[in-house]
């Protein structure tokens, strides 16, 4: 009997919540609209802050992110050097050639920064000096493909401090993150 009981109770209450007619019915007449519910739609503008797009290869090894007229390309070092090694590969220096064909043809001139970037293992001097070391590797290999070009090479490492992923997410390490924080990054002002 309780249950019977339950059941009458939701029945009532149900139609206490719900209207007697519907709410919305195709046979009802329009409700009219008073004629102050209209106002005119003004232009809505606002500020669009750097909007940053980055191509990246399929197999993750370079990227080319365009910021105004700022070319940045990123090779991951895992390309162009072996581990922990300075000393440019055969593939990196073919690599290269593109990149440098990419600054004489798309590049306004003026300087070409090389930044070194590296992950978070190691010690953060052991990390900037090889940033660095692979920065200068980078920027003589561009020095000799780059001849007459009217570019000024600059290098710079940057060791782990600007990394471009997290390299730990919830406490663990994330190798494809710290792959692609070992970069070297060319950047150079395109032509307008």
């Amino acid at each position: 009997m309780s249950r019977f009981l339950s059941v009458a109770s939701l029945g009532v209450a149900a139609g206490l919540l719900l209207p007697a007619t519907p709410l919305f019915s195709p046979t009802a007449p329009p409700v009219p609209v008073p004629s102050d519910a209209y106002a005119p739609v003004e232009d809505l503008v606002l500020p669009v802050e750097d909007i940053i797009g980055e191509v990246e290869s399929l197999d993750g090894t370079r990227s080319e992110t365009k910021q105004g007229t700022q070319v940045t390309v990123a090779l991951t070092s895992d390309v162009l050097f072996a581990l922990d090694k300075w000393a440019l590969t055969g593939a990196a220096r073919k690599r290269l050639q593109g990149v440098a064909e990419q600054v004489r043809t798309e590049g306004a001139g003026g300087v070409v920064n090389v930044r070194g970037h590296t992950d978070d293992q190691g010690s953060d001097a052991y990390n900037l000096r090889l940033s660095q070391r692979r920065a200068q590797a980078v920027e003589q290999a561009l020095r000799g493909l780059l001849a007459g070009a009217g570019v000024t090479l600059q290098a710079q490492g940057y060791g782990e401090s600007r990394p471009k992923l997290p390299n730990i997410v919830e406490g663990k390490p994330v190798e494809g993150n710290r792959a692609r924080n070992r970069r070297v990054e060319i950047v150079f002002d395109a032509r307008q």
